[in-house]
């Protein structure tokens, strides 16, 4: 379709987004297949998304992206006020903001090496521009970060804080040349740069060699001896340390996770730096060595999280863990990560975990697309990569989780750096040959659920008595200030008609057009 003249094409799209969005600056597309479509940024320009400004009560306001080439197209309407028009067919919805659900803590992405290298391969103004994107008020508005401790895959080379052999009293502990040139400086201009308060999690993918089994950085290990030993303490002294040492930077953490992925290390490939636990493992752990030394030091605060590792784990991994008093007194909440949760059913997992521990926060710590070996890495402007998002979180948010952390902010043009060659997809992708960068469909689908429920909302009932035709993905909320959140996903090939009733405001009418997400936002006082 697009192949005889995709400039045409873009142009006068730019022209149309331009006359019907009131954003500052609309999308600049570029098309990189049928129907795949990216939005350039560079020094210069940047597609933005104006700070939300409610309308009175009984109007509404409307954010759409869809396949066809909105991105975050903002329109306005208003409620009637009774009942639907007469001869409405379509898919109905009943906001209630008496039924109450979890709080949310936020939306976010990951912090790594690879993200803060590929950032800083830009110019300063273009680097300012795609931080602005995912933290200012003009951009989706992230509020939480992870970061790993030290290396990751996602790094370019495998290292640790402190290599001295049996160092136990980590005398020799200290950051590594990528945190004081890459991740400090980044994070510094991340806070100035962040409207919300940025909320960080640190996760650990591994210890020194000498404190593994395997004697290596690299490959499967668990830690050596057993729990209340003094490997054991040493590596939870090294949080400890960890957490010191940035804060010399006046950096701060929300929360640490245990470990990433502590149960689906077995099967990692060879050379992947991890430490394999079992929930017996962590749980120990927590109990006579990680909680006891957070709670002795000056990061008493700091959240304790367990698990971050796949839901199939659940709600085992909870059982064992919290279900021993000694150590639940030191853990706040469960983190999870997507992969195969197309196998898993979150009812099975996730809501049977909050069943059994509901004093606990269920929170997603990790998503990617492209890591199935047979996938495309990188898939510039994919549209179904985007609802893949969108499906999780809101499937997700439905099943008590409080948050949803993607995975890197932003990839090279291969879906790395990565020294393990594990590379994957990310919703910003560097071209630092061209000092441009791509957003792509899954910024925006994320953008749909950041931008608009802050940290504090909480999850309301809204439910349909129909059943006609295509069903739409829909959540609900309550925001801070009283408003009301609305997120619908429509993945079918038809638009679909649809009204929103809430008692106190009357009744919502729209259509959802085919293969598009929206956002609606409106007072309720």
């Amino acid at each position: 379709m697009w192949g005889s003249g995709p400039g045409v094409w873009a142009f006068f799209l730019v022209l149309w987004m331009v006359g019907n969005t009131t954003a500052s600056r609309p999308c600049i597309p570029k098309f990189v297949g049928s129907d795949a479509m990216v939005c350039v940024c560079n020094a210069t320009y940047c597609d933005t998304v104006d700070p939300v400004c409610l309308l009175p009560k009984g109007y509404f306001l409307k954010y759409e992206t869809s396949k066809a080439g909105h991105r975050m197209e903002l329109t306005e309407g208003t409620f009637q006020l009774n009942s639907t028009s007469p001869g409405f067919l379509g898919l109905e919805y009943f906001f209630n903001a008496s039924e109450r659900y979890q709080y949310i803590k936020g939306f976010g992405g990951s912090h790594t090496d690879a993200a803060a290298i590929n950032i800083l391969s830009l110019s300063v103004a273009a680097q300012n521009q795609l931080l602005r994107c995912y933290f200012a008020d003009t951009g989706i508005e992230y509020n939480l970060l992870r970061m790993p401790i030290g290396s990751c895959d996602f790094s370019t080379r495998p290292y640790v804080y402190d290599d001295i052999a049996y160092d136990f009293d980590l005398k020799y502990f200290s950051l590594a040349e990528e945190d004081i040139k890459f991740r400090i400086p980044v994070l510094h201009r991340i806070l100035a740069i962040a409207e919300r308060p940025i909320s960080i999690v640190a996760s650990p993918w591994t210890a020194p060699a000498w404190l593994k089994s395997n004697d290596q950085i690299k490959g499967k290990g668990r830690l050596k001896g057993k729990a209340g030993d003094p490997f054991h303490k040493t590596w939870a002294n090294y949080f400890i340390r960890f957490l010191d040492e940035y804060a010399y930077y006046n950096v701060t953490f929300w929360a640490v996770t245990a470990q990433n992925e502590p149960a689906c290390s077995l099967f990692a490939m060879k050379d992947f730096p991890t430490i394999n636990y079992s929930p017996e493992e962590q749980r120990d752990f927590v109990m006579l060595d990680l909680g006891p030394a957070l709670a002795s030091s000056n990061h008493k605060d700091v959240l304790l999280i367990i698990h971050d590792d796949l839901r199939s784990n659940l709600p085992k991994w909870a059982k064992v863990v919290l279900g021993n008093s000694s150590a639940a007194k030191y853990v706040s909440g469960i983190g999870v990560h997507w992969y195969l949760d197309k196998v898993f059913p979150a009812e099975c997992t996730l809501g049977a975990t909050h069943r059994l521990f509901p004093d606990y926060f269920l929170l997603y710590t990790e998503a990617c697309n492209g890591y199935e070996t047979w996938a495309a890495k990188v898939d510039l402007g994919s549209w179904g990569r985007g609802v893949r998002y969108s499906k999780n979180i809101i499937d997700t948010l439905q099943n008590f989780v409080v948050g949803w952390i993607d995975w890197n902010l932003a990839l090279d043009m291969k879906g790395g750096p990565n020294w393990v060659k594990n590379f994957v997809d990310s919703p910003i992708i560097v071209d630092a040959t061209k000092d441009e960068f791509y957003k792509q469909p899954m910024f925006y689908h994320l953008a749909h659920f950041s931008k608009f429920i802050p940290e504090g909302s909480v999850r309301v009932g809204l439910t349909s008595n129909s059943w006609l035709g295509c069903r739409l993905h829909t959540v609900g909320f309550l925001r801070p200030d009283g408003a009301a959140v609305v997120v619908a996903l429509n993945n079918c090939f038809y638009d679909v008609p649809f009204s929103i009733t809430d008692g106190p405001v009357g009744v919502l009418e729209d259509v959802a057009r085919s293969y598009s997400i929206q956002t609606y936002l409106w007072k309720r006082a």
